[in-house]
């Protein structure tokens, strides 16, 4: 099935990219999928914990399940003063 992601802020530059769109198997899971970046990217393994992640633009679990065409967010952390 096909996912289109999409990178912000610190993501989007950790990535190099904007958005992507993603072949995945059947079943993928959002942590599955945080785990497949996470080897492919450096910095994304660098976090302690996998961030929040959005699908469809709602907030969901880490163990929810995708579905082809779905757009999926990580949520990269943010500082403030």
């Amino acid at each position: 099935m096909r996912i289109h992601l999409l990178y912000f802020a610190s993501f989007r530059e950790a990535r190099g990219r904007d958005e992507e769109e993603r072949e995945v198997p059947d079943g993928t899971r959002v942590r599955q999928l945080w785990t497949e970046l996470c080897a492919e990217v450096p910095r994304f393994a660098a976090f302690p914990s996998m961030p929040p992640a959005a699908v469809n633009r709602e907030y969901v679990s880490a163990d929810s399940a995708l579905a082809d065409d779905d757009e999926v967010v990580f949520l990269p952390p943010v500082a403030g003063g």
